[in-house]
């Protein structure tokens, strides 16, 4: 048995171990890369240690530790709170609503479970209270954390930029991003409609009759408006404010309800926008700005803003770097770490050349993005997206099939999956729907999360492969 073949089979193990069992994937990559890399190939610990992504490492750490430090000060519930006043009621821009803050919290740099963690909940809440079908609510949380989980800035965009730039392939970061998130808005519009978004149409909270399903406080005014009881008896003549029926059928009268002073909201108040909360925002702009226009380094600018906000704003560093998605860091420096192995041992270009020697180019390119859906929908995308692009990249190089095309098409096929129940979004999703849909939410993600499976990687194929023009 060759080289190349152990480090296949060995990767596929990595894959399917860390999916059946609770082993983390990133520890079970790095374990491989030493058994394969110390006992069939014949590296050295350096030669091991040498395939571990540092520059990547700083972006994940960076941007992580910058989302957690605006979780700490509320600049999360900020966003989270403006995005709801905007739509002034009107229940059918919820969804959308919902779609928007997770895409703008991927975008920055949280982890697409975290933003997903911290918003599927809320969609959960405005589910019950105004009766919106979880499933539409769900869907529409986990396409927007894909939306904006390519930006030049965000966890997938700096996997996918950082593969796509160390394997010499042409890049666009920013049509990346771009054609990701109008692809899960359309997606969404979809969803609107296949999942009851038509019946939410014209409806608006705090309508009379809009009453919430699950037994939560009524969204429309009381009876009178007023707070005070019906006095009226049953097809009887109205009887004067004040006055009741006594115990025989005689008058007593009412008294006037106490009133009521209102306590201090402290959801509404975590949702002001303080000086810290704007030093956060000035921040995630910077970091924008400086990533965009100024190409400079996302893990360094991210950490440096980092720091800064640390010395200004202590109370919102502490316990920080305990809420990094070190699981997350594991995980994509572990699979980086075991394929830079086997570029180093020449399998990745052996599997490029195979690939490669199909006739039809462009049925190799569509077998990629088939195996990047459906792996993506058991496994972890941050870890498909880090193993499936160097694996093609020689059949990229041989260009008969525009690099950039094909990373965006694989990027939207092996994302636009995580609606799938068995994947950390989709069960994020399943846990905080209300308890009595559960079973059908899980089961109708299932079906989606499938059929993506089946749709996404032709679909993105014919729109940005086939056509050459990327």
């Amino acid at each position: 048995m060759s080289d190349h073949v152990i480090s296949i089979i060995a990767l596929a193990l990595v894959f399917t171990i860390a999916t059946f069992t609770s082993v983390h994937m990133g520890a079970l990559a790095i374990v491989a890369a030493f058994l394969v890399g110390s006992l069939f190939v014949g590296q050295s610990s350096d030669d091991i240690f040498g395939g571990f992504p540092g520059d990547l490492f700083v972006v994940l750490v960076g941007v992580t530790f910058l989302f957690a430090i605006a979780k700490n000060n509320g600049t999360v519930d900020w966003l989270v709170h403006a995005s709801t006043r905007a739509v002034r009621g009107r229940i059918a821009l919820i969804p959308w609503a919902m779609f928007l803050v997770t895409a703008v919290l991927t975008a920055v740099g949280a982890v697409v479970p975290a933003a997903v963690a911290i918003i599927a909940p809320i969609g959960m809440g405005f589910a019950a209270r105004y009766r919106i079908n979880p499933v539409l609510l769900g869907l529409f949380i986990i396409n927007g954390a894909s939306a904006g989980g390519f930006s030049p800035i965000s966890i997938f965009g700096s996997i996918t930029n950082g593969v796509v730039e160390r394997n010499g392939l042409p890049g666009n970061p920013t049509l990346l991003f771009v054609s990701s998130f109008l692809f899960n808005v359309l997606l969404s519009l979809v969803v609107f409609f296949m999942f009851g978004g038509r019946s939410l149409i014209g409806r608006r909270a705090g309508a009379p009759g809009d009453l919430p399903q699950d037994g939560g406080e009524p969204t429309g005014p009381l009876p009178h408006g007023d707070g005070v009881p019906d006095t009226r008896p049953s097809g009887g003549t109205p009887v004067p404010a004040g006055v009741g029926t006594g115990p025989k059928g005689g008058t007593a009268t009412l008294r006037s309800p106490a009133p009521v002073t209102p306590l201090p909201d402290p959801v509404a108040d975590e949702a002001r926008l303080d000086r810290v909360k704007v030093l956060t925002l000035l921040g995630l702009l910077s970091l924008v700005v400086g990533a965009l226009f100024f190409d400079l380094n996302v893990g360094l600018l991210s950490l440096t803003v980092t720091v800064v906000l640390s010395l200004l704003s202590p109370a919102s560093a502490k316990g920080a770097v305990d809420r990094c998605a070190w699981s997350t860091v594991l995980l994509v420096c572990g699979i980086v770490t075991f394929v830079s192995m086997m570029e180093r041992i020449g399998t990745i270009d052996w599997l490029g050349e195979s690939v490669a020697g199909i006739g039809a180019r462009l049925i190799g390119a569509l077998l990629i993005c088939f195996i990047g859906s459906v792996v993506s929908a058991f496994a972890s995308t941050t870890g498909i997206l880090g193993a499936l692009i160097p694996l093609a990249v020689p059949f990229l190089l041989a260009g008969e099939v525009g690099a950039v095309g094909m990373v965006i098409a694989l990027a939207i096929s092996s994302s636009v999956v995580d609606s799938s129940p068995v994947s950390t979004s989709g069960a994020l999703v399943t846990a905080n729907a209300p308890e009595g849909r559960r079973d059908e939410v899980f089961k109708r993600l299932m079906v989606w999360g499938m059929s993506m499976a089946a749709v996404a990687p032709p679909v993105t194929w014919l729109l940005f492969v086939v056509p050459g023009w990327l």
